[in-house]
């Protein structure tokens, strides 16, 4: 059994319900970010889940210089803490350097440290100082076990506040695999560990000046990933992803998580034994 850690009145880790990490990938408008997390509330309130919405003010890693990035920090944070109070629901998003952790960290309830940013250890240990709940995606260069030096560094400032997201590995060629024993091998460590669903679908840099997706394997991967007892999912919805700004390839459809978070309920309560 992993840390239990709250976010906000939530609850995450240790034998609570599986944890939902929900939202857009990058915040492209109001208008989406809103009717997104009003369906997402309601989806998981219907089904007993925690949620945790999230949406990036600025993706600092795009393919090409020319990708959509946000609408930057202020702007940004100003619609997140909108969501956060329109519809009572915790919020998250990435931070890129040292000088975002502090505004970030007066919004946000929780921060997010991007895969490729993973072992920047002033980074890490900013973040951790603000005594806020911390994902670290783990970076698609990592084994499971290279984990340690990441928890070793964020914790050595007193904050227990850690979570770890698996988002796949990459060998090259435009691709991600993703090896299931890694999320037994991380929660083994004693923080929650979280599967990323749609990045792990992601083909970098597959359409040449953007990357591709494979979302229509979504559904599997989400069986086996609970299946293997993580203790929540990361997954990128969107209410056109053929038509989003950023990521659209491997975001699941809004109408659809219903259905997908219905099934990740029946195989959690199978494996908690609840």
């Amino acid at each position: 059994m992993t840390t239990e850690i709250n976010i906000a009145d939530t609850k995450l880790g240790g034998n609570n319900p599986i944890y939902i990490i929900a939202g857009p990938c990058v915040i492209e408008s109001e208008d989406i970010v809103f009717s997104a997390a009003e369906r997402l509330k309601e989806i998981c309130k219907g089904l007993g889940l925690p949620l945790l919405f999230k949406s990036s003010y600025d993706k600092a890693n795009r393919t090409s210089l020319n990708s959509y990035r946000g609408p930057g920090i202020d702007k940004g944070l100003k619609i997140l803490s909108d969501v956060r109070s329109k519809f009572n629901i915790p919020v998250i998003s990435d931070i890129h350097s040292v000088d975002e952790v502090k505004p970030a960290s007066q919004v946000l309830d929780a921060l997010q440290i991007p895969a490729f940013l993973c072992r920047q250890t002033d980074l890490i240990l900013s973040a951790s100082r603000t005594g806020k709940p911390v994902n670290v995606k783990k970076g698609q260069f990592l084994s499971p076990w290279d984990v340690k030096n990441i928890i070793d560094k964020f914790t050595s400032t007193g904050n227990q506040n850690l979570f770890i997201t698996e988002r796949g590995t990459s060998f090259g060629y435009n691709n991600l695999v993703v090896d299931f024993r890694g999320l037994p091998i991380m929660r083994s460590l004693g923080y929650p560990v979280i599967f990323d669903v749609t990045h792990s679908l992601q083909l970098p840099g597959g359409h040449g000046s953007c990357s591709g997706g494979q979302r229509e394997f979504a559904e599997p991967f989400v069986r086996a990933a609970v299946a293997a007892g993580v203790d929540g999912l990361f997954i990128e919805v969107h209410p056109e992803p053929d038509n989003a700004l950023c990521d659209g390839p491997n975001m699941i459809k809004l109408d659809d998580t219903e259905k997908i978070l219905a099934i990740v309920k029946v195989i959690d309560e199978l494996i908690r034994g609840s």
